[in-house]
């Protein structure tokens, strides 16, 4: 098991690095994609600024807390978008019969799938939310905190893109339900999660898990809490290992044939 999993991790590095590397043959381009992904991300936190000199607070989160925020998302982001890039197209790899080409590589079919492909201007997101951070008042508790819940953010969202791609294995042109999902974990989380209320502030804590994702992280970097960080590492391992199920679920009724009717 151990094996296995040290092989698919040299795998997984392994092709990374190859991706970057041949987006770097144009180094003026993917230099310039990068720096422009962080110039767009700081325009949201000058208009978090001037929000906040308006009104001190919002839902409990003052500038700090905004920004802390903000740079886990924009970090577990960038995360999960250069090692598993993928995943967020997982619909398409399904409903085009596009899977076919990974089903005869002798690794495993999701790892291989989810990893083929890296998005450069997702190092800007990372590189952004570690800049960030360290303008919130940084400690190395902090910084090793914001690093490993950059890690478990971006498998929960990997995971759940998995999850919500995986639906096109049962539902015609599933591809929009799962980009509206992987939408709204995006832009729900750079949201204070005071602002929620009711049904919505318990459907991102289950259904869609945002929670573990930014929120309770950004409230255990404030202020450690144990509990919570030992929640975010469960919730972390059971949804990828409930990503993994649904994908092989859904895998054994796939072949190319018969998805004639979901591209027609």
């Amino acid at each position: 098991m151990l094996t296995a999993v040290k092989n698919q991790g040299s795998l997984l590095l392994t092709t990374v690095k190859y991706n970057i590397m041949r987006e770097m043959t144009n180094r003026t381009a993917f230099i310039m994609n990068v720096l422009f992904m962080m110039l767009n991300n700081s325009t949201f936190i000058i208009q978090w600024m001037v929000i906040l000199h308006l009104k001190k607070e919002i839902g409990g989160y003052g500038i700090r807390e905004i920004m802390t925020l903000w740079a886990l998302s924009a970090s577990a982001y960038g995360f999960a978008h250069i090692f598993f890039h993928r995943a967020f197209s997982l619909s398409e790899l399904i409903t085009e019969g596009k899977l076919d080409a990974f089903l005869v590589q002798p690794k495993n079919v999701l790892v291989s799938a989810i990893t083929s492909t890296t998005s450069i201007s997702a190092i800007g997101d990372l590189a952004y939310g570690f800049v960030l951070i360290f303008f919130t008042g940084i400690s190395l508790r902090k910084f090793l905190l914001f690093t490993l819940f950059t890690i478990t953010g971006g498998f929960i969202f990997t995971a759940f893109a998995v999850i919500a791609g995986s639906l096109s294995f049962w539902i015609v042109r599933g591809d929009y339900i799962a980009g509206n999902l992987t939408g709204i974990m995006v832009n729900f989380s750079t949201y204070p999660d005071g602002i929620f209320k009711g049904a919505v502030k318990v459907m991102l804590f289950t259904i869609i898990p945002i929670g573990f994702y930014n929120y309770l992280p950004v409230k255990t970097m404030i202020a450690f809490h144990l509990p919570y960080l030992l929640g975010i590492l469960f919730v972390a391992m059971f949804i990828v290992l409930l990503a993994f199920l649904v994908f092989h679920k859904g895998l054994k009724r796939y072949s190319s044939g018969n998805l004639m009717s979901a591209r027609i």
